[in-house]
């Protein structure tokens, strides 16, 4: 590559930034013609491309880019003292291709427009509604709890295995899709990563690779959580980017799914976004509600409690606000708190539909 094609693919970042800022001015259009138009066409041929490969092509296409960005650090780092100007070039040129790779793959999902305008919800609710949604909640929660147990004080354990869970998700895609069609799923990619173990020491569920469309999954943070987490990451596949909006369809795709573990695994995961809300707005309303909920559900809780706290480290606070960063360069104001915004999508859901 001559070095004037390298000065134009650098310096084309700043007009692709522009295009950018514009088009997140305009969600009716990315809505319209790239989240439902471009994209769900795109992402199944990735999909189906690599969702048959047993191990994670995007982990591994990493793990080479982070070689070569070793490599190009130790033979042309000189270049930063020496030829700035050159040096600066190569970095704009990966970082150019990258934004816009990045973008035209799936990062425009981030300004579609928000779900609760799409599915004529309410963005905001009472204390009130929140009460009366978690005492619900809860109901259902203990019911389901007990069902599988047949005592109120045993935590539930996941009998399946990770490859069974990633299977069984298509079920509750196919049945949430006969009401929102745009959740029709197939063909399926979703894996465990092969950097489960760091992602675990950085606090992380999963993560969906942008560039080859997979679902990866912390095969090594194995709860209640995982059918739930999975089906999270499989809703970032569909082009619900807002982390709020991965759990709430993660949360639709698992209780709608026919298996009463899938539907034990959305019901007290999003329970637990609820009690959290509560605990904010009112500590005695909380400690009120815990006294409601079955032991066993709370022995779920502390398990996963348990489980995250052998992995605290230094380093992990880093990752977070790094990704936090991530999230509000990427129209989420809210960043990592964004999470827990789906309890606003959750009380006005269920305003009218039972649990």
């Amino acid at each position: 590559m001559t070095k004037k094609m390298k000065t134009v693919i650098a310096l084309s970042i700043f007009p692709q930034v522009m295009v950018v800022k514009l088009l997140a001015r305009h969600p009716e259009f990315i809505e319209q013609y790239y989240s439902n138009g471009f994209y769900p066409y795109f992402s199944k041929i990735f999909r189906f491309v690599f969702g048959w490969i047993p191990f994670s092509i995007g982990d591994i296409f990493y793990t080479i880019a982070g070689i070569l960005i070793i490599r190009f650090l130790i033979l042309k780092g000189r270049l930063f003292f020496h030829e700035t100007r050159n040096f600066f070039r190569e970095v704009f040129v990966v970082v150019s291709i990258s934004y816009f790779v990045f973008h035209l793959f799936w990062g425009l999902n981030y300004y579609r427009l928000p779900i609760y305008k799409t599915l004529e919800l309410k963005d905001n609710y009472t204390t009130e509604e929140l009460y009366d949604f978690t005492e619900r909640l809860i109901r259902k929660s203990n019911e389901v709890q007990y069902k599988i147990t047949h005592n109120d004080t045993v935590m539930v354990e996941i009998p399946y295995s990770k490859k069974e869970i990633y299977k069984m998700t298509l079920n509750g895609f196919q049945n949430l899709s006969l009401e929102m069609p745009q959740m029709s799923y197939p063909p399926l990619s979703i894996k465990s990563s092969l950097y489960s173990t760091a992602l675990t020491y950085m606090g992380y569920g999963g993560y969906l690779n942008p560039f080859t469309h997979e679902a990866q999954v912390n095969g090594v943070a194995f709860s209640y959580k995982y059918p739930t987490v999975s089906c999270h990451e499989q809703a970032h596949q569909l082009g619900y980017s807002a982390e709020n909006e991965a759990n709430f369809i993660g949360y639709l795709a698992a209780v709608n799914n026919d298996d009463i573990y899938f539907k034990y695994s959305a019901y007290i995961y999003s329970l637990r976004y609820c009690l959290g809300e509560i605990r904010e707005r009112d500590f005695e309303k909380f400690k009120e509600l815990n006294t409601t909920i079955n032991r066993g559900i709370i022995k779920n809780y502390i398990n996963v409690s348990n489980f995250w706290s052998k992995y605290e480290n230094k380093a992990e606070p880093a990752f977070k606000s790094t990704f936090n960063t991530f999230l509000k360069a990427n129209n989420q104001k809210g960043g990592i708190k964004s999470y827990s915004y789906v309890v606003a999508l959750l009380v006005n859901y269920h305003k009218n539909k039972a649990l």
